[in-house]
């Protein structure tokens, strides 16, 4: 069944217009051809390019979590801490 479009989808973009090193825009993270193609897309088609933008987006978060804890893990090693449930050693505390 056939969705009934009564407003016009808006486009993404953010007016940053710069392309990163995978070819999508930095601001809408559109590729070339989804910017170009824009105005003659259906609306259908539109929400397509939306849907596929906000997975690019959260797999760029993905991305930058990641890269940040594995900076802080590797950014110097976690102090020894001892168990709760180990009997008290005199070794360790001093």
């Amino acid at each position: 069944m056939e969705q009934l479009d009564f407003f016009e989808v808006p486009s993404p973009c953010k007016g940053i217009c710069q392309v990163n090193n995978k070819g999508y825009c930095k601001g809408c993270l559109r590729s070339r051809d989804e910017r170009f193609y824009w105005y003659d897309f259906t609306n259908e088609q539109k929400r397509n390019v939306v849907r596929l933008c906000h997975q690019r987006y959260l797999r760029i978060l993905r991305a930058k979590r990641k890269q940040a804890q594995d900076a802080a893990l590797g950014a110097e090693p976690l102090p020894y801490q001892p168990s709760l449930f180990d009997e008290p050693n005199d070794d360790l505390s001093s």
